[in-house]
């Protein structure tokens, strides 16, 4: 029974913890377009520089093809 009295306020200091994390999060806007960042990585014409383009890709593949294909040699 006595470490209810020390549980009790631990518990409520971290919901209120949370919850103003939460509060934070959603007041500074980081829930307002989540679905942008998933179209954003579908769409071609919307790319900028700082994301890896189609060529990066296909240069990866080319490299792991080469591995395997040293491997089977």
């Amino acid at each position: 029974m006595e470490s209810l009295y020390l549980l009790i306020p631990v518990s409520i200091v971290i919901v209120l913890v949370i919850g103003g994390l939460l509060a934070w999060s959603v007041l500074g806007g980081q829930f307002d377009d989540i679905e942008d960042e998933g179209r954003r990585i579908l769409d071609d014409e919307r790319a900028d520089d700082s994301t890896p383009g189609p060529n990066v890709k296909g240069a990866a593949r080319s490299s792991v093809r080469d591995a395997h294909s040293d491997r089977a040699a």
